[in-house]
């Protein structure tokens, strides 16, 4: 999975990097990963219209708000020095590749872009539709920072930040070594300087308001980038810490990003001159400078997201004679038994859809921590009842459209009350792997309930009619399988029959 995939990137991304353990190298990845590599494919037909796959672009914007090191320019095709925005006059004409503006060069560092470039850089982007990618604080190349007052530097306009942290910090000292600006890190995480950094200490700067929120636009989307989990253990360590900071980021994306091979040759016409010994470099490799880039070998492990649960239970039950919400399963009735799994398997929302005998069925999860939304059009079919529970993912005044904190959404039935906890998770972390669109569990062969959706798939959800259920969509999106050992997810209950076979499972 490509980082930009795992950001979720939307048309001309306008994103900021804050934060230690990675930045640069995130945001040159970015970039290489948003360029199209070749003159073909700059074609209409190569630009996706996925919402959930990247672009490609003819040229990446990057620039930065603090000081670069000279040896970064070499990561762009073209390097631009920037003092005022009438130095720009040829820029717009040589939009090609990677085009890296900063400010000022003094000793081995570039200095930042003032605001009135920063603004007219933006205007650019939107102008031509182009990505926007801005460094906006330092770190010193240390694993973990604590921002400073001045820091961190991120414009109004942006629409994600991404708050990287180095996890090859965890488990040293905390001093000036390892931490950039110890005495905030200390300060903000409880710890004393030469204390131990642990995992809750991370998670505590990063979810501080003057820590890893610090300066976030209230509209922006936030991203964590747990980097470096070069181990088990590490990545281990990173899932649990997401679990955390799930209450006060969008994405929580586990990583080890590696920084890109050399660059062979920088075009000409630039702020930045190339030399004639790269140029010949390029020659040699014959065609589009582009093509003597190399990709750096980086690792995406997991993109932690929340997942809702949706309880569909607005049926009338016909064939069976009675509500089958209520049937009892050791001891409570069938939709409280399934309203309790949802929550016991960490799924945020919980949304319960309800319509056939909606009082009684609500009364029996009255108490419990879930969303009740009485779907009355139940009778029209289960896609109204996909559509109630979907839109409920939105509160009113916004548009009937699921909200963007919300990575996917898993569907639960009201007559399956077998379906345990595990398998919701399995669910759940099997998406994480690489945003598959549907995952549905497979027993002998056999796709079963509960399926999760991922949100892409959601207007699709939205679109349907009748009673056709998320199935309905199958044909429409890959469907990855998950196999599951529990011939219980088979069953559901539409008949007398199909309630006694079920109780026989269970004894």
């Amino acid at each position: 999975m490509k980082l930009s995939h795992a950001l979720r990137f939307s048309s001309s991304p306008c994103l900021a990097l804050v934060g230690a353990g990675g930045k640069t190298t995130a945001l040159f990845q970015l970039a290489r990963e948003l360029i199209a590599p070749t003159p073909s494919a700059l074609h209409p037909s190569s630009f996706s219209l996925h919402p959930s796959r990247s672009s490609l672009y003819p040229c990446v914007l990057v620039t930065a708000t603090t000081h670069l090191h000279v040896n970064q320019i070499e990561l762009a095709d073209s390097h631009w020095i920037a003092r005022k925005p009438e130095d720009f006059a040829q820029l717009e004409d040589n939009l090609r590749g990677v085009v890296l503006v900063t400010g000022l060069i003094g000793g081995d560092r570039t200095k930042g872009v003032d605001k009135s470039i920063l603004y007219w850089l933006h205007e650019v982007a939107q102008n031509r539709n182009i990505p926007l990618l801005i460094e906006a604080d330092g770190s010193r190349q240390r694993p973990l920072k604590a921002p400073a007052e001045h820091e961190p530097a991120i414009p109004e306009f942006v629409e994600t930040v991404v708050v990287v942290a180095g996890l090859s910090g965890l488990g040293k000292p905390l001093t000036a070594e390892h931490v950039h600006r110890p005495e905030i890190f200390a300060r903000l995480s409880g710890l004393e300087i030469g204390d131990t950094v642990m995992p809750e200490a991370v998670v505590s700067v990063l979810a501080h308001s003057a820590g890893g929120l610090k300066n976030i636009p209230p509209n922006a989307r936030r991203v964590a980038l747990l980097n470096q989990a070069n181990t088990p253990e590490l990545h281990a360590q990173a899932n649990r810490m997401a679990g955390q900071l799930l209450s006060c980021y969008h994405a929580v994306i586990i990583a080890s990003l590696h920084p890109p091979s050399a660059i062979c040759y920088k075009p000409t016409g630039t702020g930045h001159p190339s030399t004639a010994a790269a140029k010949s470099a390029a020659s040699a490799q014959g065609g589009h400078p582009l093509s003597a880039i190399s990709h750096p070998p980086s690792t995406i492990y997991a993109v932690h997201e929340p997942v809702a649960g949706i309880i569909l239970a607005a049926g009338a039950s016909e064939r069976l004679g009675q509500p089958k919400q209520l049937l009892d399963w050791r001891g409570q009735p069938f939709i409280r038994t399934v309203a309790q799994t949802a929550l016991a398997a960490d799924l945020s929302p919980v949304i319960v859809v309800t319509g056939s005998h909606a009082e009684q069925v609500e009364a029996a999860i009255m108490d419990l921590p879930v969303k009740i939304i009485r779907n009355r059009d139940w009778q029209s079919g289960q896609a109204s009842s996909i559509q109630a529970g979907l839109s409920a993912l939105t509160p009113a005044p916004l548009p009937p459209r699921p909200s963007l904190r919300i990575g996917a959404a898993i569907f639960l039935l009201a007559d399956q009350p077998q379906v345990t906890p595990s398998v919701l998770r399995a669910l759940v972390e099997r998406h994480s792997l690489d945003l598959s669109l549907i995952v549905a569990p497979q027993v002998q062969g056999q796709r079963a309930n509960p399926v999760l959706f991922d949100r892409v798939t959601f207007p699709d959800l939205l679109a349907l009619t009748g009673d056709v259920g998320g199935r309905g969509i199958f044909s429409k999106h890959h469907v990855t399988t998950l196999p599951w050992h529990d011939e219980s997810l088979l069953l559901d209950v539409d008949t007398p029959e199909d309630y006694k076979r079920l109780e026989g499972w269970a004894s």
